[in-house]
């Protein structure tokens, strides 16, 4: 059962810094506007670090939430378990793991973002040339993540205040 993440200050301001977005605040709500001219593409990242719910989720009260706004999608990931900021590639990887199974919200710096849900975590050390082609792309995109499974494995679950 992973830890509870909570997004930081200095996370916000890591995946800011590696978008090129400056972050904009309402109340808790996180959000970074992402726009390049050629070709036209704009896509705002929403990161909810503390969402309330009104009743009690797996291990506590709360969550957060990852949201992606874009002209034909709108996308979420729930319970975000963390995430990895490439300055190099210029994206964020954010996932979030229950039991095998892994989902990945991957969001660029030139506004463009890819969803895999559902992925089975031994996809993520398989050999690549060996797999299906449909399946690669997820593979290689949440493989990054799979070092960090270790770290909450080795971290019990924080206790819940209420």
């Amino acid at each position: 059962m992973p830890t509870h993440f909570r997004f930081q200050e200095e996370d916000l301001t890591r995946i800011a810094r590696v978008l090129g977005a400056t972050l904009e605040r309402e109340g808790t709500l996180v959000r970074l506007r992402l726009q390049i001219d050629v070709p036209c593409r704009q896509l705002i990242l929403e990161i909810q670090p503390e969402l309330r719910l009104p009743f009690k989720s797996d291990q506590n009260r709360s969550s957060n939430l990852v949201a992606v706004y874009a002209s034909n999608a709108f996308l979420q990931l729930h319970n975000c378990s963390g995430y990895i900021a490439s300055e190099e590639l210029g994206e964020v990887v954010f996932f979030a793991r229950e039991g095998t199974k892994v989902s990945g919200l991957v969001v660029e710096r030139e506004a463009g973002c890819s969803l895999f849900a559902n992925v089975s975590q031994q996809l993520l050390h398989a050999d690549f040339t060996q797999l299906p082609p449909e399946v690669v792309m997820s593979s290689v995109a949440l493989s990054m993540t799979e070092t960090l499974f270790e770290h909450f494995e080795e971290q019990s679950p924080p206790e819940d205040d209420a």
